[in-house]
């Protein structure tokens, strides 16, 4: 009797657990099962899962090495990224605090969907945000805004950081206005620059500096498109989806293509890459015999640094090193030309997210040198 007692007293929790477990409407237990059915089943979250394990999102190196830094883990961490977006955080002081950084995770589920595990229906997938983006590298003087509004969220992180000066953000205009002038806004080492992510200023038609007038900024690619359409296409293979891989699935469903294949593209690529090899001449050749770029060890590609001897970052780098010269000293223009550079070989694309404006700035870039 006293066995049969004690079992009773576990049982009833149990059984008042299942009694609780219930959906928006409806019977206790049975209903909140097929209300999780509707995103946890093959076609919906396992597939998306698959998915995203293909992402660079969902790979280490992404929050690893830099989402315990407090600048860094607003776009390297989910709760980095939240942090940001609660707290308004100013474009000029992108940080979290310590106490967010200091368990940094990957990126997930709840850093683009707000809501998920709240309504239980497909309202569970709303976008932490769509607001405008004013820019970090501008300091909020310049603000994206995509049509299609999905377009901003990613845009939120995709995006050139500031050039910190010595009194703040650098004046950009100052290096297209006085272009004989030498650059003496910032310190200039190895990884001076607009990091990495310029994506979304390219493909929305701004945020370079600018020589010249007339740029053709609105290519359907911003106006039209939205990233979604070509990075997260009808799945084929390892690419779209919540790969994020882009494909030509969404190149030719937009309305802008209908045969879009890799020939077209490298077409255009095979262009847009010599003009950058001819921008990155341009820049070597202040240095004279020696480049000032730095070509990647591993790839032996141009990634936008400056071959500034480094202990840490760049040991084999040749300006600094011990025995060699400084680095030189460079006009408004030069270290103007050397941030477009950067733009345009970090964006990623080789000119395709906006063809126009990137190639625009390239052959702009090239002609004031």
């Amino acid at each position: 009797m006293k066995n049969l007692q004690k079992l009773m007293s576990l049982l009833i929790p149990v059984s008042i657990l299942f009694i609780s477990c219930e959906g928006p409407q409806g019977q206790a237990g049975r209903d909140a099962n097929e209300t999780c059915m509707e995103c946890h089943n093959r076609d919906v979250v396992d597939k998306v899962e698959k998915q995203y394990t293909h992402s660079e999102h969902f790979l280490g190196e992404a929050f690893e090495e830099a989402g315990a830094r407090t600048n860094c883990a607003p776009c390297h961490t989910t709760d980095g990224f939240l942090y940001v977006v609660e707290h308004a955080t100013p474009v000029t002081n992108y940080v979290v605090d310590a106490a967010t950084a200091s368990l940094p995770g990957r990126l997930e589920c709840y850093t683009c969907h707000s809501k998920i595990h709240t309504t239980f229906t497909f309202d569970d997938f709303e976008l932490t945000t769509t607001d405008p983006v004013p820019m970090l590298m501008w300091a909020g003087k310049k603000t994206l805004d995509f049509q299609a509004e999905t377009s901003n969220l990613c845009a939120k992180c995709h995006q050139p950081r500031q050039v910190a000066g010595q009194a703040g953000t650098i004046n950009y205009d100052v290096l297209v206005s006085e272009p004989n002038t030498n650059y003496t806004l910032s310190t200039i080492n190895y990884r001076t620059g607009v990091h990495y992510g310029t994506e979304s200023a390219m493909n929305g038609g701004q945020g370079g500096i600018e020589f010249g007038t007339d740029y053709d900024r609105n290519h359907p690619h911003s106006s039209t498109a939205s990233c979604a359409t070509c990075h997260m296409a009808e799945p084929s293979g390892v690419s779209g989806g919540h790969s994020f891989i882009i494909n030509f699935n969404g190149c030719n469903v937009q309305g802008c293509h209908s045969d879009m294949d890799q020939n077209k593209v490298s077409e255009f690529t095979e262009e847009f890459d010599t003009l950058l090899e001819t921008l990155a001449n341009e820049l070597n050749a202040i240095g004279g015999a020696n480049p000032i770029l730095q070509r990647d060890p591993a790839d032996n590609e141009y990634h936008g640094y400056i071959d500034i001897f480094d202990a840490q970052a760049n040991p084999t780098g040749y300006w600094g090193a011990q025995g060699n010269p400084p680095f030189p000293m460079l006009t408004n223009e030069q270290f103007g030309a050397f941030l477009n550079f950067q733009l345009l070989v970090r964006d990623g694309s080789h000119g395709i997210h906006n063809p126009d404006y990137m190639m625009d700035l390239l052959e702009k870039t090239v002609e004031a040198l």
